[in-house]
């Protein structure tokens, strides 16, 4: 199954409508709650004293709201706000073009910035600290050419990553504000369901919106993806009211279980369990097994059950607890590990 068809992946994808349904201001942003205190402080003192905002460094596993927070502090300082990805950037040149449309305040958004190709990621230094840019002038496909450094405006770099660690220690370092995002829990994703339907304009029970909380795997895109799709059983088969009786029958069609795993997240537990004995094994090992790439299985399947406390990363491998036997229905062997 390719990860952007997976119902419970954390990743956006096509249909998520993200738009519709997106708080647009910090006073609306469920969760998060020191993190979103203290961006309404440096926000706050930022106007004050009419400056930009400083540079902000946001990061935790996807789906938790990262590009949502950088809309609300183009919002909330009463700005414009650009949004590229690092693996779209593939030049120097590229980011020029970007940093040279930008006026005063405005914000910049590069999700999975630690993607960007080091050459690009040399360009923002200059950027990020002295607000210049440089640029070659002169010369014929890059020769002979000489640099020239340009002024900008002063803006604010928001990046976005799940992979904080991959980030070069000169970028990271250039970040003034750097925050990770948790997992939200079952009141807080009960919350942005309540607030969800309302603006979809369904109809829901209380215990159908705690059933769906328990099964979106503290992750708020999950549950927005879930409610979405349960709204289509709920209009075909209850005359659109969301019952906690819909949750359950729809949630039984698309395979997720009482704890939000679908069929890939079993086949992860099932292929250490069946092929490796339970464990430890190497990601690779693991990766080959079940035809997966590593950075999806570390990026995507693994935060959350370990979160669950269904596997544990060990230094010799990838272990599954006594805790994912017992969910699966299958006898944990005793071991001398």
């Amino acid at each position: 199954m390719e990860e952007n068809e997976r119902l419970m992946s954390s990743t956006e994808v096509v249909g998520d409508e993200e738009e519709s349904i997106r708080p647009g201001s910090l006073d609306e942003y469920i969760g998060q709650d020191s993190l979103k205190e203290n961006l309404r402080i440096y926000i706050q003192a930022a106007l004050q004293r009419n400056e930009s905002l400083d540079h902000v460094l946001l990061y935790g596993p996807p789906g938790l709201g990262k590009t949502t927070l950088s809309y609300i502090l183009s919002h909330e300082m009463h700005t414009n706000i650009k949004i590229i990805t690092g693996p779209s950037i593939s030049k120097p040149g590229d980011l020029a073009s970007v940093l040279s449309t930008l006026d005063a305040g405005d914000i910049l958004f590069i999700d999975e910035i630690h993607r960007l190709p080091k050459v690009v990621e040399e360009v923002l230094y200059p950027a990020m600290e002295d607000f210049e840019m440089d640029v070659m002038v002169g010369g014929e496909n890059g020769q002979g050419g000489r640099s020239v450094r340009l002024p900008l405006p002063p803006f604010t770099l928001v990046g976005a990553t799940t992979r904080a660690g991959d980030l070069s220690s000169p970028l990271r370092d250039r970040f003034g504000i750097i925050s990770k995002l948790e997992y939200y829990n079952e009141a807080q994703l009960s919350a942005i369901i309540a607030r969800s339907s309302r603006v979809l304009g369904v109809s829901i029970d209380e215990d159908a919106i705690i059933e769906i909380a328990k099964r979106s795997r503290g992750t708020p895109r999950i549950a927005n993806r879930l409610l979405r799709r349960i709204r289509d059983f709920a209009q075909v088969l209850n005359n659109g009211v969301i019952s906690k009786a819909i949750v359950d029958d729809a949630l039984v069609r698309l395979h997720v279980d009482s704890l939000g795993l679908d069929e890939v997240d079993i086949r992860y537990l099932r292929g250490i369990i069946e092929r490796f004995h339970g464990g430890p094994v190497g990601l690779e090992a693991l990766a080959n097994s079940i035809s997966e790439e590593t950075t999806t299985l570390e990026d995507v399947y693994e935060p959350y059950l370990i979160q669950i406390g269904f596997v544990n990363r060990t230094s010799r491998g990838r272990v599954v607890t006594e805790k994912a036997y017992k969910h699966l229905g299958i006898h944990h062997p005793e071991t001398l590990f």
